[in-house]
């Protein structure tokens, strides 16, 4: 017993949790303050770029806005980010602003444990080249943790062009809702890249969350193409417009059409709008939000449904 309640103070939490959630997540709520006005971004805004941490939103909500996460059940704060307006980026008609993160915290954890576990994990990032935001320092990782308090979804991303074949997992992603756009985040050293911004075209299919350790085997290919798409060790359906594989176990396909794509930092912005969506099964998707942010739900008696490894 006393093993557990001195654990925290000793390790820290997860800086991530692997969820599984119904789509589309209705647990959190995300607004935008500025200069006496308030708008619900929950499904209108996303992240840009790692390095600058920068998000981007249809609205410009002025220089210095803030953006809060609430839980929609108790109406409880969970944590808040202070924005800096960086660029406005006019595409397709419309005008997305991006902003860098300036600074952020959270109230997941009560004090003294909430600094004690910051400094903690800050200590294992320091000490550890390996984790998938290591690009990023300490400071901004914890600020990206806050910015996932609103439940992230995985996707799998298809790429189909001549002499080129590629899948692998993202959730840099989201729409921007009242663009109409659709955005995704993606490293700019990934190898599809140069191909994405030349085809336009993609298959985004939406993963049940028991198909966790299938999705994360598919990371190798951020930096290697796929041989052959019979190389995939699950079947493959093409898309309903463009005749992208897709995956047959998908809950959902989406087809994108990218009509924008624009370097942001250490990533490359892709802006599209979905054409065709197919949704295969109901079921939940795998998503990714803050560890304290699960810690925070348990001790309420109402976490998220953990993915464990197979």
């Amino acid at each position: 017993m006393w093993k557990d309640w001195a654990r925290p103070f000793v390790r820290p939490l997860p800086q991530w949790s692997v969820v599984a959630v119904a789509p589309p997540q209705q647990t959190v709520v995300a607004s935008l303050r500025w200069g006496g006005a308030t708008a619900d971004v929950t499904t209108d805004h996303t992240v840009a770029s790692l390095r600058p941490l920068t998000l981007a939103t249809s609205l410009d909500a002025g220089p210095s806005p803030a953006l809060e996460y609430r839980d929609r059940a108790s109406g409880r704060l969970l944590g808040g980010l202070c924005l800096a307006r960086a660029a406005t980026l006019a595409t397709g008609g419309t005008t997305l602003t991006l902003y860098h993160v300036a600074t952020g915290g959270h109230r997941c954890l009560a004090w003294p444990l909430r600094p004690w576990n910051a400094w903690l994990q800050n200590r294992l990032m320091r000490n550890s080249g390996a984790s998938p935001h290591s690009l990023m320092a300490p400071a901004a990782t914890q600020q990206l943790m806050i910015a996932y308090l609103c439940p992230r979804p995985v996707i799998l991303v298809s790429v189909d062009a001549p002499g080129h074949h590629n899948v692998f997992p993202m959730d840099l992603i989201g729409p921007l809702g009242r663009s109409g756009l659709f955005a995704l985040a993606l490293r700019s050293t990934n190898v599809s890249v140069p191909v994405m911004r030349e085809s336009r075209r993609v298959a985004l299919s939406c993963m049940p969350a028991a198909m966790k350790d299938a999705v994360y085997a598919l990371s190798v290919h951020h930096r290697e193409t796929l041989a052959d798409w019979a190389a995939l060790p699950f079947p493959v359906r093409r898309s309903r417009a463009f005749g992208i594989p897709a995956m047959a176990a998908a809950l959902r396909i989406r087809e994108l059409d990218i009509v924008h794509s624009e370097e942001v930092g250490s990533h490359t912005l892709f802006l599209g709008r979905i054409v065709s969506e197919e949704t295969l099964a109901q079921d939940a998707q795998l998503h990714h939000t803050a560890g304290f942010h699960q810690a925070w739900r348990r001790r309420r008696g109402v976490p998220f449904a953990e993915v464990r490894p197979a």
